[in-house]
């Protein structure tokens, strides 16, 4: 079974809105099907169109593809607990973002860079869904080990590991992962938004 035939039995919207965003999840199996690379790069094609304070795209990735040194690195940072089913993904990408931005020759606090960041992980999450594969972003991971194994610039500070693939291999999964390997639900928008105020 797909991640997308999953979803479409589980999650019920509201209100009328795009499938993708209630048959995108987040699991755990992946089938241990590689990736190349240029199967990876529409991905961060996505994020880099994300919008971002003034145009200042503070995001970074770096990812290695299962298999490679790249990859060793960013799994070598994670808990126990998500290096346990990680592994067995296509791909681990490193998301991270610049805190500061450089104006009139001085480098400032950008206050909307982990903002930013975040929505250039869902792009990439989207587009992820739409070429049949799955993201699950993570953090438990040792910011300190994984700042050291892919050469973290000054000014950055790290926000998640993502790992991609295709979604499968369930039963590969300890027991307790195996029922937790379906959609989650979501608050209901009365407890999330509110006309005039916040709840």
């Amino acid at each position: 079974m797909t991640a997308h035939a999953a979803i479409k039995t589980i999650r019920t919207a509201d209100h009328p809105i795009h499938a993708q965003f209630t048959e995108r999840f987040s699991p755990r199996g992946f089938t241990g099907k590689t990736l190349t690379e240029a199967e990876l790069l529409p991905l961060f094609e996505a994020a880099r169109w994300a919008p971002s304070a003034s145009n200042n795209q503070p995001w970074r990735f770096a990812y290695g593809l299962r298999g490679d040194a790249a990859f060793g690195k960013i799994a070598d940072s994670l808990v126990p607990f998500n290096r346990s089913w990680a592994e067995r993904a296509a791909a681990l990408i490193a998301v991270a973002s610049r805190t500061t931005v450089e104006k009139d020759g001085k480098d400032l606090p950008n206050s909307a860079h982990s903002f930013d960041a975040g929505t250039a992980w869902g792009y990439l999450a989207l587009q992820a869904y739409h070429a049949g594969l799955v993201a699950h972003a993570m953090g438990g991971f040792e910011a300190d080990v994984l700042a050291k194994n892919l050469n973290l610039p000054e000014g950055y500070v790290l926000h998640a590991v993502i790992a991609v693939g295709e979604h499968g291999d369930i039963e590969k999964l300890p027991e307790v992962l195996q029922a937790r390997e379906v959609p989650n639900g979501r608050l209901p928008l009365a407890q999330i938004v509110a006309h005039g105020g916040f709840v």
